[in-house]
């Protein structure tokens, strides 16, 4: 509200200006903020390990990503599939001397979307197993999709890699279909 007496006008404008410098300060302070805090999450993707989601010996997956891949994240029974029966496979993955992670069992859409039972992640684990020789001590649900109970199923046996994991390491697929192509995660 403009103030009536005119002698006040050089008071009211300095008032204005002064406020709106602030404003625009604090627009720069927060921009600045946002800008390092992107800068350090590209930096911190930049030198964390790389991820390869959705190995299995039924999709195909280019061999210079599977080396230049920190952790693998295995479907143990992709299309129905067990990775147990295909042992040349097995030994090919383990000669790759990688962190090696379980994505899932059957890898449906939305499959630990809905409650599954502790048997069916035994299912999975077992699989797993029965392929490399251990027992994996990671999980990642397909398309990161989980529900509370299912959460807390996986969290008692494995450690649980989700959305925040997604967000700081570079993600790759075999068949290239995530939510964002192999080409602009390897830009990002």
């Amino acid at each position: 509200m403009r103030p009536e007496n005119p002698g006040n006008d050089r008071v009211y404008n300095y008032e204005r200006s002064y406020n709106l410098m602030k404003r625009v300060y604090l627009l720069k302070a927060i921009s600045l903020v946002f800008l390092s805090l992107l800068l350090l999450l590209l930096l911190f993707r930049f030198f964390s390990s790389k991820q390869l989601d959705d190995v299995s010996p039924n999709i195909p997956c280019d061999q210079k990503l599977l080396e230049s891949s920190d952790i693998l994240f295995v479907i143990p029974k992709f299309e129905n599939t067990s990775i147990s029966t295909k042992q040349d496979w097995c030994k090919s993955i383990l000669a790759l001397n990688k962190t090696l992670a379980i994505h899932g069992v059957y890898h449906s859409y939305n499959e630990f979307g809905e409650d599954r039972s502790e048997e069916y992640l035994l299912e999975g684990i077992e699989e797993f197993y029965n392929c490399f020789g251990f027992y994996p001590q990671i999980f990642k649900a397909p398309q990161l999709k989980i529900t509370p109970l299912n959460k807390k199923l996986v969290k008692n046996k494995l450690t649980f890699y989700g959305y925040p994991n997604q967000l700081v390491h570079k993600t790759y697929h075999c068949n290239d279909s995530g939510e964002i192509t192999n080409k602009i995660t390897n830009l990002i």
